[in-house]
């Protein structure tokens, strides 16, 4: 793939997404958040992905925004400093990139392997695993910027951790370490440095080798997608639709004949031309600025 700013390899079923101006720390500019876009777009539609990891490029995660006024960012963030009128519109780009992931067929793991503030920190909340190094340091930093947060965090952040301590990080800004993150459910795992790849591909290749792709595609927006049902009715619905029509198809059979013949299982529905009539059931949303 053509890309400048970020690393896009395939291997196994597994995309390595990596974010790559490491003498930057990685921090994002307006044509990394583009091309970031741009590769989940392709992986969503590129059968030979079936998980994602996202990392960064030598010791940084994310550092968040390039303040630094040089190359592709240059005056970008100063120039948004002039301020708008309120009838200019305008769309925050970090929430266009977790909307992104959100509607994601494919599982994403965050492998987060250094430091990871502002948009760093925002990015990794629609990813479904998120994974630290022991080295890594997070913070929602926004108010110390004298700005808020972004990339929707306002919705996801308070689902992953609870409202106390999605308040409590946002508005000290604080940096913490990798154990407070693990500690309060933001990471699943810590890890020593050199094995946080290594257990992000051992999660990738679980799922690769054992699952039908339409199973967890559809799995994962059934849960996603259910944190904002008012009820869970609308679980029930949508789920026995789905079974319904699931019954029916070639992955149901191999599972089971797979199953019953004590074999791996070779699941042949892909996602580019198999997703049923009904994908997406739900109605995409309008931006509509206020």
């Amino acid at each position: 793939m053509d890309f400048k700013w970020v690393k896009y390899d395939v291997a196994d079923g597994i995309l390595t997404l990596t974010i790559n101006q490491p003498e930057k720390m990685n921090a994002q500019n307006a044509d990394t958040m583009i091309e970031m876009e741009r590769a989940f777009d392709i992986a969503d539609n590129d059968d030979r992905v079936r998980v994602i990891i996202v990392t960064g490029a030598g010791k940084a995660f994310c550092a968040g925004a390039d303040l630094s006024g040089t190359g592709a960012s240059e005056n970008y963030f100063m120039e948004r400093m002039q301020g708008r009128e309120d009838n200019q519109p305008h769309r925050d780009e970090g929430g266009v990139l977790t909307l992104r992931i959100y509607d994601m067929k494919k599982p994403v793991i965050a492998a987060i392997n250094g430091a990871a503030v502002g948009i760093g920190i925002t990015m990794t909340l629609p990813m479904d695993i998120r994974i630290a190094s022991k080295n890594a340091r997070m913070g929602f930093v926004f108010a110390r910027r004298g700005i808020l947060f972004d990339g929707c965090a306002s919705w996801f952040l308070p689902r992953a951790v609870g409202i106390s301590t999605a308040a409590e990080w946002v508005y000290s800004g604080k940096i913490f370490p990798a154990q407070e993150a693990f500690d309060k459910k933001l990471v699943s795992e810590i890890l020593e440095p050199e094995e946080l790849m290594p257990r992000a591909r051992q999660i990738a290749t679980e799922i690769v080798q054992n699952t039908s792709s339409i199973s967890v595609a559809l799995c994962r927006q059934l849960m996603w997608k259910m944190l904002g049902a008012d009820h869970p009715m609308e679980a029930h619905i949508i789920e026995s639709k789905s079974l319904n029509w699931i019954f029916g198809m070639q992955d149901a059979r191999e599972g089971i004949e797979s199953f019953l013949g004590k074999r791996p299982p070779d699941f042949p529905m892909k996602i580019s031309r198999d997703m049923p009539a009904f994908y997406p059931w739900w109605q995409p949303r309008e931006f509509k600025y206020y």
